[in-house]
């Protein structure tokens, strides 16, 4: 199973990165044919902006994934690390949970849609556009899970990418000096 994850990992990370450069990519086009042409080309803006939006969802995703997600977590640091994961945990359970019901009503919009819908300039139908909801969602779910049954079952602490680790930094800066 663990080979699923890591593929999965994998995956999501290429889709993020292919997404950005895409649209960051067709933003730049857009930037040049209007200030060099002085013409604009309109598909490319709605391509960007759904691109963008892709990128996002799956972008949090993955953040869930890597536990660098936005949490407000001064309280939970002062507690002890082993109490401190239950915790998480509660607030992880009222996140998988708002998940399922924006899964549910997600799943619903997209049933509801007509067919006539479509992106303006691109002619796709919305349904293909929106569909990035429940799948994102959905991921970000089992995302949301994994790292509790690491932390949970496990007993591995995965920790924000981006915290600075103070006694490593200082610990770094010593040898340095030396």
């Amino acid at each position: 199973m663990s080979s699923f994850w890591r593929h999965l990992d994998k995956l999501e990370s290429y889709l993020c990165q292919l997404l950005l450069a895409c649209f960051v990519c067709l933003l730049f086009v857009q930037i040049v044919a209007r200030s060099v042409f002085g013409n604009s080309i309109t598909w490319i803006e709605e391509l960007s902006v759904i691109l963008f939006v892709w990128f996002a969802y799956f972008g949090a995703s993955y953040a869930a994934r890597m536990y660098a997600h936005n949490r407000v977590s001064f309280h939970i640091n002062r507690l002890p690390r082993s109490v401190a994961r239950w915790v998480e945990a509660v607030g992880d359970l009222a996140w998988i949970g708002f998940n399922l019901v924006f899964i549910r009503y997600a799943i619903e919009y997209l049933s509801l849609m007509k067919p006539f819908v479509k992106a303006q300039t691109l002619g796709w139908p919305m349904k293909w556009v929106m569909l990035v909801l429940p799948v994102a969602f959905t991921l970000m779910t089992l995302r949301i899970l994994q790292v509790n049954y690491l932390k949970l079952v496990r007993g591995q602490d995965p920790r924000d990418p981006d915290e600075v680790d103070m006694a490593a930094l200082a610990a770094a800066t010593r040898a340095e000096a030396v």
